[in-house]
């Protein structure tokens, strides 16, 4: 009878080890993804920490205070674009046009005009070689800088800083910059590479011995040394002058931010590390875009906006009359213009016309 009341006992012993050991089997797969789960959580967060500590950013209204143009309530979006050259460096040297220049220069800039809707936008560059008065302005370390007449555009940046051309293009036209964003020339060429190249329509042969650049005409895929030179030419095209690139350079930029949108590299910037990290550690924006969420954001408020579709003009300019090399802006052309831009208006068509077209 005794072995009857004990038998039971093993049997229902040997039964409940399978839940138990179940339970225990889930606890370490529940563990496991639990780490598994915190270690991407930590990998996305370091991705995401690295790309955001990439972008530079410029208080630009910290330095430039009140002393600027009223925002008008119907004026859409006005973005100056900068790009910034230093060639100086082996690297740079090994890449055509550099070595023998020092420091950094804008070398492209454009303002960039975004009206109500956002449905589409237009572009307007100004020459560096541009004389204008540079007002007087704030450099980063506190000192103040006199302003000056007939000084070159591009030596704005090179001598002040970037506050400083935001304050100098709003002060020769009166448009409100709301936000600032610089390329580093020399940094996209691991953009260009990294993307798969940018592919533009190549106006005519160039053979250009010190840009080291050499296509024939029609459309070309352009790697990251190939696309460096592209923007830097000005003796393969034109009458050799600054105004003879221009177009080069505002149509790369178009097709380079046709391709960048078109990968949606700031919609899902982990999904393009590699391509991410290029762009990001090319950029030096305003403080309130200086982060990728606020940089993502903006891209995506302008999914409408269609870069290939974007009108390029260049500022109406005329040769100046005491040095032939430099020129100044061209009235009453250059006027209309900034004032369409500064109303959201439609920009006449006499506006377009530069006297000085370096051709």
């Amino acid at each position: 009878m005794s072995n009857d009341e004990t038998t039971p006992g093993p049997r229902a012993s040997r039964h409940s080890d399978k839940p138990r050991k179940r339970r225990r089997g889930l606890k370490i797969t529940l563990g496991v993804l639990l780490v598994l789960l915190l270690a991407t959580g930590g990998t996305l967060y370091w991705l995401y920490s690295q790309l955001d500590g990439n972008i530079k950013g410029v208080d630009i209204n910290k330095a430039l205070g009140e002393d600027r143009p009223e925002k008008l309530p119907t004026s859409g979006q006005n973005l100056l674009v900068l790009g910034s050259d230093s060639r100086a460096g082996a690297e740079n040297e090994e890449l055509g046009g550099g070595g023998a220049v020092s420091g950094a220069r804008s070398d492209t800039a454009m303002v960039v005009h975004i009206p109500e809707g956002r449905s589409k936008a237009v572009a307007v560059s100004i020459p560096r070689d541009t004389l204008v008065t540079r007002p007087e302005c704030v450099k980063d370390d506190g000192s103040t800088v006199a302003g000056k007449e007939r000084v070159m555009f591009n030596s704005v940046y090179a001598q002040v800083g970037p506050a400083c051309v935001v304050k100098t293009v709003e002060k020769m036209s009166g448009v409100r910059v709301d936000h600032y964003l610089e390329i580093d020339f020399a940094g996209f060429k691991d953009l260009v590479d990294a993307i798969g190249g940018v592919t533009v329509d190549v106006p005519q042969d160039i053979d250009d011995k010190s840009s080291g650049l050499h296509l024939t005409a029609g459309p070309q895929k352009l790697d990251g040394t190939q696309s460096l030179a592209y923007v830097r030419t000005r003796h393969g095209i034109g009458d050799g002058s600054d105004l003879g690139r221009i177009g080069l350079q505002q149509q790369f930029l178009m097709a380079l931010l046709s391709e960048v949108k078109s990968q949606d590299l700031l919609g899902s910037p982990t999904n393009s590390y590699k391509i991410a990290k290029s762009a990001t550690k090319s950029l030096t924006t305003d403080s309130s875009l200086a982060s990728l969420t606020s940089l993502a954001e903006f891209a995506r408020s302008m999914n409408g906006v269609d870069p290939a579709s974007m009108e390029t003009i260049m500022l109406p300019v005329a040769y100046d009359k005491i040095d032939p090399n430099r020129v100044i802006a061209a009235e009453p052309q250059a006027g209309q213009l900034w004032k369409a831009i500064r109303e959201d208006t439609t920009i006449p068509e006499d506006a377009k016309k530069s006297p000085a077209t370096g051709g």
